[in-house]
């Protein structure tokens, strides 16, 4: 059931990440390369329920979501192949990651949000996408799935990823991977966020990571085996890095979260 909740359909591309500013999204819809609920729309002011599924149809980007260039990274970075494995996707939102692991031929993708109607019309209808809504990913058991994820990747908003790893631990073969999305800004405290909501000092980058790969090793089941950073920012312009964990006990490779976010924040001084 739809929201009563109605947003502009220009803002809305925006806060889903379909798109990286209102100018963009406006583009968009004048050129009708928009679509909510299968229905072209292309007025710029159109207002659409809040949950709508609305989906981004442009020749020149094919993927449903900005989103999908983080996870593209990070499996051509850490050498991972979905090909043939049962994945989930926490925190699907409109799906880019979800699309990038059947792109890369993925047997089945669980898409996990605790929202609704946000997973674009296209993977919905995909007879390999098991669609989990309204799913808060805390509170993730075996027994939700039909099938066990080899491989689970997250891009999850205001939640720590220590509420996350137990329960991706739990759901995984004793041979599964993750690829987790850190993002700084819902790690540090709130007194550690600045102004528009960016963490951009690097020691507590640093600081972030540290604090994560330790949990992993104690609270996770999980060894950490890499360490990149996301080729795109947030929404808000936050850095936020790639880390890829495997099902196992004791020390993991060594990560220098140091040497990680120095290289970041050169690379997005250097695109700047």
């Amino acid at each position: 059931m739809s929201s009563s909740k109605k947003e502009r359909i220009d803002r809305l591309l925006v806060s889903r990440g379909l798109v990286e500013t209102r100018s963009k999204a406006q583009a968009l819809l004048l050129a009708g390369k928009v679509f909510v609920g299968g229905s072209r729309v292309d007025k710029t002011g159109s207002l659409i329920p809040a949950d709508a599924p609305v989906e981004v149809r442009d020749d020149g980007e094919k993927w449903v979501s900005r989103g999908a260039h983080k996870l593209l990274k990070g499996l051509d970075f850490f050498a991972i192949s979905p090909g043939g494995l049962v994945c989930v996707d926490i925190g699907a939102s409109t799906g880019g990651f979800t699309q990038v692991l059947l792109e890369r031929g993925a047997r089945k993708v669980y898409a996990v949000d605790v929202g609704y109607g946000q997973l674009a019309w296209s993977l919905r209808n995909d007879e390999r996408v098991a669609v989990m809504e309204r799913t808060n990913a805390r509170s993730l058991t075996p027994d939700l799935f039909r099938e066990i994820p080899g491989l689970a990747v997250a891009d999850a908003s205001f939640i720590s990823l220590k509420l996350l790893i137990p329960p991706i631990s739990l759901i995984l073969s004793p041979e599964g991977q993750a690829i987790l999305l850190v993002k700084p800004q819902f790690e540090v405290g709130k007194g550690r966020v600045g102004k528009g909501g960016v963490v951009r000092a690097k020691e507590d980058h640093v600081s972030v990571l540290k604090d994560i790969l330790a949990f992993c090793e104690e609270n996770g089941n999980f060894r950490p085996e890499g360490l990149t950073f996301s080729p795109i920012t947030g929404p808000m312009g936050n850095i936020e890095y790639l880390l890829h964990l495997v099902r196992a006990v004791g020390p993991g490779r060594l990560i220098s979260p140091e040497e990680t976010v120095e290289e970041a924040h050169h690379f997005f001084r250097k695109d700047g």
